[in-house]
């Protein structure tokens, strides 16, 4: 998981490119450049470490472009900096959800008690289907 101090260090080393946004809009569609695309280039980041750099390059390998880059575009919105703004948060789940490492499972045993009450269950099961049978 990313610290909120790497977050805003992440935020200078990201690069920004619009282009007009394409689907529906009217004439907003064919003047404003509302799309926008981030592209962040993970191998030369001064904020992320050396582990975190190979986890994201391993975990994120279908996503990197030839040159090393890591891309996200967005145009849902008509304002380019409500697209910016979705981008950047994109990108910050893409990367906390490629460094998130899950918690070690501890083997535990079953309590005495456990075992016994699911043992006196098992009987009283028994029981009931044994008093539903016909006797001849």
């Amino acid at each position: 998981m990313l610290a909120t101090a790497q977050i805003e260090l992440l935020k200078k080393e990201f690069n920004f490119k619009t282009s007009r946004s394409g689907g529906k809009g009217g004439q907003n569609v064919n003047k404003v450049e509302t799309k926008v695309e981030l592209s962040f280039k993970i191998a030369d980041s001064k904020v992320l470490n050396d582990v975190q750099k190979t986890i994201l390059l391993e975990k994120l390998a279908s996503r990197i472009t030839d040159e090393g880059e890591l891309k996200v575009t967005e145009e849902k919105h008509r304002s380019q900096l409500e697209n910016k703004m979705e981008v950047m948060e994109k990108c910050f789940n893409i990367l906390n959800k490629a460094l998130y490492v899950p918690k070690k499972r501890k083997a535990t045993k079953p309590s005495k008690a456990s075992k016994q009450k699911r043992i006196e269950g098992k009987k009283k099961r028994g029981e009931v289907k044994q008093n539903r049978r016909k006797l001849f």
